[in-house]
Parts: C-alpha cells; sequence; structure tokens
C-alpha cells in the first residue's frame, strides 16, 4: 500500500523489520537499507535498469533477502516543489511495484540528495570512475536516513 505521509507509513510498518531506500534513476537504482531499529541507513547496491520486470524481480529479491518490511522511494521534486515528470514516472513505478509486493510504500523529498552524496564522496577523496560506481546508492542512504529520522521523531 503506497502511504502519502509518514504518519501513516509509520502505522503500517511492521515491528523489527528493516527498511529499504530506493533512488530510481533512468538508468539505475540506487538501493539502501536500514538496520531493525532503524536508525542508520546504509547505502547497499546499485541495480542496473533492464526492463520493468526484471528490475522488479531483483528488488524483490533484495527486499526478501534483507527482510524488509517497507520501502522509502525517492521523489524528484523540482527545486520550487512543483512535481514534474520524473515524479510522476516515479509514482508510476510505486503503483506498478506495490501490487508485485505488499508491504507500505512512501516518498521522501529527494531535492539535493545526489549533490549530497557527490560531496561526502569528494570529501572521501573517492576517485572519479569509483563516484560514478557509489553515487546512486549513496544517494539511496541519504534519502532513506531522512525518512528514518523523520520517523524517529514520530516517535518521540
Amino acid at each position: 500500500m503506497i502511504h502519502d505521509d509518514m504518519e501513516s507509513f509509520a502505522a503500517a510498518l511492521p515491528p523489527m523489520r528493516a527498511l529499504a531506500g530506493l533512488d530510481l534513476g533512468t538508468k539505475t537504482i540506487g538501493v539502501a537499507i536500514s538496520d531493525r531499529l532503524r536508525s542508520v541507513a546504509t547505502p547497499q547496491e546499485t541495480v542496473k535498469r533492464k526492463k520493468y520486470t526484471l528490475d522488479a524481480q531483483q528488488l524483490l529479491a533484495i527486499l526478501k533477502d534483507r527482510e524488509v518490511g517497507g520501502i522509502v522511494l525517492g521523489l524528484p521534486r523540482n527545486m520550487d516543489g512543483s512535481e514534474g515528470p520524473r515524479c510522476q514516472s516515479t509514482r508510476a513505478f510505486a503503483r506498478n511495484f506495490s501490487q508485485l509486493w505488499d508491504g507500505p510504500v512512501t516518498f521522501w523529498d529527494e531535492r539535493l540528495s545526489t549533490v549530497a552524496a557527490e560531496r561526502a564522496l569528494l570529501e572521501a577523496d573517492t576517485s572519479r570512475a569509483r563516484r560514478a560506481e557509489l553515487i546512486d546508492h549513496v544517494a539511496a542512504s541519504y534519502i532513506l536516513q531522512g525518512a528514518l529520522d523523520r520517523l524517529g521523531n514520530l516517535s518521540r
């Protein structure tokens, strides 16, 4: 089920299950996974996109293997907060994927997550080739960490 607000998403989450953060791109999908306590997001891998069915199968395998209880999708809003074609594409992905996976799905504003990930990788003195390899799942971890921090504040 897709939730547009964090409160209903939090209520739908099963206890003691990890969350996945996804950074959907046109060529890749960055994947990050949280710990079971939902306090830390860790970059996991980047899925090279092929066809939707193959991408979905690969994501479903990751979710099952990591015992994921919910998904946070990065929503690429425009800088003014409006939603463009990339947001529509992300929402369509969520609708299609939620037909294959019955866990809760929500969105997190991903503006500047790739910029923050790039900055962190530059500060770590990562080579250009290695940055290109890592950027998507590091961006996914920024998206997921933002959502985890928000969920943590809800429970206080």
